[in-house]
Parts: structure tokens; C-alpha cells; sequence
């Protein structure tokens, strides 16, 4: 088993590179598949997404944009589920088929504040996609329609996600060895 250390803490492979590419290869052909004509705007949300977005959106087929926006809903290491600010959203969504990008949601209360802040701009449509969901984690409904991998309540770095800003260009996705 690989493991690597970061700061204090000791990780281990736990999703290797290729089983995160074979399935974000999968949703990125169900998504063309579902919108197709639609000319959806994929919306990444920073930091964590961005290898993902990369990755999903040079399999999309169909005409499509992108654009990036950055929440403010943290205090410390943990979400306060509140979002403060939508940062970096200058698109025009009204009318627009809009893919929410994100590269994990957990307890799901920022996603559902995010979705109900894009409600209010008379979008078409919203989808959630995510790399990453942690269902037994779940503390709101939430139509989470493509996710690449469900997993644990675990700690994990790699391909985007970091602890403390580290380890978001590790190829893998590591899980924390207690």
C-alpha cells in the first residue's frame, strides 16, 4: 500500500488515478448524452474542483461553456453551510442549463445554498455533478444526478482536495491512515 505524509498526518492510495478517469469518463458521456442541444454552462466551484472540471469538461461532446466561482462559506476548517458570497459569477444564467461542478459535498447544506442562490438568477435548469458524495454524511435533499464516486466519511487529499492546502496535484485520491 502507498502512503504518503502531509504535514502530521500519514494518507494512503485509496482511489487510484485511473478509476477516477474511467468514471469521470462515464458521467461526462451521460451528461452530453442528457443535454445535449441544451449548450450547458458548467460552473466549478474553487479551489477543490478545478482538476476535476478540467478533466470532466474536455470529455464533454456537446457544445458547452465553463466559468469558475468561488464560495465564501467557511470559518476555520469547517463550513459554516452559509454561503457569504458567490464570487466570480459575471455570466448572465437566465434561460441557461447550469452544471454545478464540485469535487466533494458532504453534509450537502453549501450546495443546496449555492443552487438556491443560482435559483434566484431564472436559470433553465440546475444540475449537480460531483467527484465525490459522502451519502451517510447527507444532512439535506439534495439531487446530486451525477456523481463519479460515493465514498465513506473519510478525511481524503488528492486530485483537488488538500488539508491545509496541501496535496491537491497528488494524482491519486488518498484517505487518512488513523
Amino acid at each position: 500500500m502507498s502512503t504518503i505524509k502531509i504535514k502530521d498526518k500519514e494518507f494512503a492510495v485509496s482511489i487510484p488515478e485511473e478509476k477516477i478517469l474511467k468514471e469521470v469518463e462515464r458521467i461526462a458521456a451521460q451528461i452530453s448524452k442528457d443535454l445535449e442541444g441544451k449548450n450547458p454552462l458548467f460552473l466549478a466551484v474553487l479551489n477543490g474542483s478545478f482538476v476535476f472540471a478540467a478533466d470532466l469538461f474536455r470529455r464533454i461532446t456537446i457544445p458547452a461553456e465553463i466559468s469558475f466561482v468561488k464560495l465564501a462559506s467557511y470559518e476555520g476548517t469547517s463550513s459554516t453551510g452559509v454561503i457569504k458570497e458567490v464570487m466570480g459569477l459575471s455570466e448572465n444564467i437566465a434561460g441557461r442549463t447550469v452544471v454545478v461542478v464540485e469535487d466533494i459535498i458532504d453534509t450537502g447544506c453549501t450546495m443546496a445554498k449555492l443552487v438556491e442562490n443560482l435559483g434566484t438568477r431564472a436559470p433553465e435548469s440546475i444540475h449537480i455533478c460531483s467527484l465525490l458524495l459522502k451519502p451517510e454524511k447527507l444532512k439535506v435533499k439534495l439531487d446530486v444526478e451525477y456523481v463519479a464516486l460515493e465514498i465513506p466519511n473519510d478525511f481524503i487529499v488528492g486530485y483537488g482536495l488538500d488539508y491545509d492546502g496541501f496535496g491537491r496535484n497528488l494524482k491519486d485520491i488518498y484517505t487518512v491512515v488513523e
